[in-house]
Protein backbone atom coordinates (compact mmCIF):
# COMPACT_ATOMS: atom_id res chain seq x y z
CA UNK A 1 0.00 0.00 0.00
CA UNK A 2 2.74 2.76 0.94
CA UNK A 3 4.35 1.70 -2.79
CA UNK A 4 1.44 2.57 -4.28
CA UNK A 5 1.08 5.91 -2.27
CA UNK A 6 4.53 6.57 -3.20
CA UNK A 7 3.85 5.88 -6.89
CA UNK A 8 1.21 7.85 -7.15
CA UNK A 9 2.65 11.07 -5.31
CA UNK A 10 6.04 10.26 -7.67
CA UNK A 11 3.86 10.22 -10.86
CA UNK A 12 1.58 13.71 -9.49
CA UNK A 13 5.09 15.37 -9.39
CA UNK A 14 6.48 14.74 -12.34
CA UNK A 15 3.32 15.53 -14.36
CA UNK A 16 3.04 18.88 -12.17
CA UNK A 17 6.41 19.76 -13.31
CA UNK A 18 5.63 19.10 -17.21
CA UNK A 19 2.50 20.80 -16.64
CA UNK A 20 4.96 23.61 -15.53
CA UNK A 21 7.38 23.50 -18.51
CA UNK A 22 4.73 23.67 -20.72
CA UNK A 23 3.08 26.71 -19.31
CA UNK A 24 6.02 28.54 -19.45
CA UNK A 25 7.80 27.38 -22.92
CA UNK A 26 7.69 30.15 -25.25
CA UNK A 27 5.52 29.36 -28.50
CA UNK A 28 7.39 28.52 -32.06
CA UNK A 29 5.79 31.68 -33.55
CA UNK A 30 7.53 34.05 -30.82
CA UNK A 31 10.55 32.30 -30.40
CA UNK A 32 10.91 32.94 -33.94
CA UNK A 33 9.64 36.68 -33.63
CA UNK A 34 12.12 36.94 -30.59
CA UNK A 35 15.38 35.59 -31.90
CA UNK A 36 15.26 34.53 -35.74
CA UNK A 37 15.28 37.32 -37.16
CA UNK A 38 19.04 38.22 -38.01
CA UNK A 39 20.06 40.44 -35.08
CA UNK A 40 22.66 38.47 -33.24
CA UNK A 41 22.73 37.38 -29.26
CA UNK A 42 24.68 35.44 -26.98
CA UNK A 43 24.42 31.90 -26.17
CA UNK A 44 25.76 30.24 -23.15
CA UNK A 45 26.12 26.24 -22.49
CA UNK A 46 26.25 25.06 -19.07
CA UNK A 47 30.18 24.51 -19.46
CA UNK A 48 29.92 28.83 -19.76
CA UNK A 49 30.87 28.38 -23.50
CA UNK A 50 29.87 31.44 -25.17
CA UNK A 51 28.90 31.77 -28.76
CA UNK A 52 27.05 34.84 -30.66
CA UNK A 53 24.33 33.47 -32.39
CA UNK A 54 22.49 34.61 -35.91
CA UNK A 55 19.25 32.77 -36.71
CA UNK A 56 18.05 34.61 -40.37
CA UNK A 57 15.07 34.54 -41.37
CA UNK A 58 15.65 32.24 -44.58
CA UNK A 59 16.40 29.46 -42.04
CA UNK A 60 20.05 29.38 -41.64
CA UNK A 61 22.26 29.48 -38.36
CA UNK A 62 25.65 30.82 -37.62
CA UNK A 63 27.61 30.34 -34.12
CA UNK A 64 30.82 31.93 -33.63
CA UNK A 65 32.78 31.39 -29.98
CA UNK A 66 33.12 35.14 -28.15
CA UNK A 67 35.98 33.50 -26.22
CA UNK A 68 38.82 31.09 -27.22
CA UNK A 69 36.79 27.71 -26.53
CA UNK A 70 33.80 26.42 -28.76
CA UNK A 71 33.85 26.21 -32.57
CA UNK A 72 32.70 28.08 -35.54
CA UNK A 73 29.34 26.18 -36.71
CA UNK A 74 26.62 26.88 -39.57
CA UNK A 75 23.47 24.83 -39.74
CA UNK A 76 19.50 25.07 -40.51
CA UNK A 77 16.83 25.82 -38.34
CA UNK A 78 13.28 25.25 -38.46
CA UNK A 79 10.19 25.79 -36.08
CA UNK A 80 8.55 22.73 -34.53
CA UNK A 81 5.54 21.62 -32.51
CA UNK A 82 6.86 22.96 -29.28
CA UNK A 83 9.81 24.88 -30.37
CA UNK A 84 12.72 24.60 -32.80
CA UNK A 85 15.05 22.34 -34.24
CA UNK A 86 18.91 23.16 -35.69
CA UNK A 87 21.05 20.63 -38.00
CA UNK A 88 24.69 21.78 -38.18
CA UNK A 89 26.63 20.23 -40.79
CA UNK A 90 27.76 17.05 -40.07
CA UNK A 91 25.15 16.60 -37.46
CA UNK A 92 21.34 15.36 -36.91
CA UNK A 93 18.91 17.59 -36.19
CA UNK A 94 17.93 18.21 -32.59
CA UNK A 95 14.99 19.89 -31.45
CA UNK A 96 14.34 22.44 -27.93
CA UNK A 97 11.96 24.46 -26.03
CA UNK A 98 12.89 27.52 -24.79
CA UNK A 99 11.96 28.71 -21.81
CA UNK A 100 12.31 32.69 -20.29
CA UNK A 101 14.62 32.06 -17.18
CA UNK A 102 14.92 36.49 -16.05
CA UNK A 103 15.49 39.44 -17.93
CA UNK A 104 16.78 38.91 -20.94
CA UNK A 105 17.19 35.63 -20.21
CA UNK A 106 15.76 32.42 -21.91
CA UNK A 107 16.84 28.55 -21.14
CA UNK A 108 16.97 26.28 -23.96
CA UNK A 109 15.91 22.95 -22.95
CA UNK A 110 16.37 19.14 -24.63
CA UNK A 111 13.74 17.73 -22.47
CA UNK A 112 14.37 18.58 -19.24
CA UNK A 113 18.18 19.33 -19.72
CA UNK A 114 19.39 22.94 -20.22
CA UNK A 115 21.55 23.42 -22.96
CA UNK A 116 22.23 26.92 -23.01
CA UNK A 117 21.21 30.32 -21.50
CA UNK A 118 20.36 32.93 -24.35
CA UNK A 119 20.34 36.56 -23.27
CA UNK A 120 20.04 39.65 -25.87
Amino acid sequence: MRAAIVAVAAGVLVAGVATGLAADRMKPEDIKATFFGGAPFTAATPANIKYTMVFTADGNVTRAPVGKSGAKGEGIWKLSKDGYCTTWKGSKATCFIVMPSGDNKWSVMQGTTVRAIWSK
